[in-house]
């Protein structure tokens, strides 16, 4: 998943691919995280700020938005569908920063405190102005 930046391609070559003179290359995240949380109720709105705060804050400082999501997943393990509430990230970035490390240092942080199997990741190259 972190692996498609790789081939992002070279920032010289796509700002002359951005429609507008004003865009510049960027690495368009979404991430997805589930709100059900193994063996208990739903993630609250106070962990989900805090976790905001704490670890997505710290690795996506420019900044991001986050939307509420009702989605569903085959649950392999089980062989069942299941529908989920979640939070999705939407963050914009410079393709050639530590994004991989970043991206990942969030995942694992979310897997790790909601005991999650796993955090929906893609990545794609866009242009953009701010």
């Amino acid at each position: 998943m972190i692996l498609a930046l790789a081939g992002c391609g070279h920032a010289s070559n796509q700002r002359s691919a951005c429609a507008l003179p004003s865009e510049q290359p960027f690495a368009k995240i979404e991430l997805y995280f589930g709100e059900d949380i193994p063996g208990r109720g739903p993630l609250t709105d106070a962990e989900w700020s805090d976790f905001v705060a704490r670890v997505i804050s710290q690795q996506f400082p420019d900044g991001f938005t986050i939307v509420d999501g009702d989605g569903q997943w085959l649950d392999q393990r089980a062989g069942n569908i299941v529908h989920e509430k979640s939070k999705i990230l939407i963050a914009a970035a410079d393709p050639e920063s530590d994004l991989a490390r970043r991206i990942g240092a969030v995942v694992d942080a979310y897997k790790k405190q909601f005991r999650q199997q796993s955090v929906g990741v893609m990545t794609s190259p866009v242009c953009g102005a701010f």
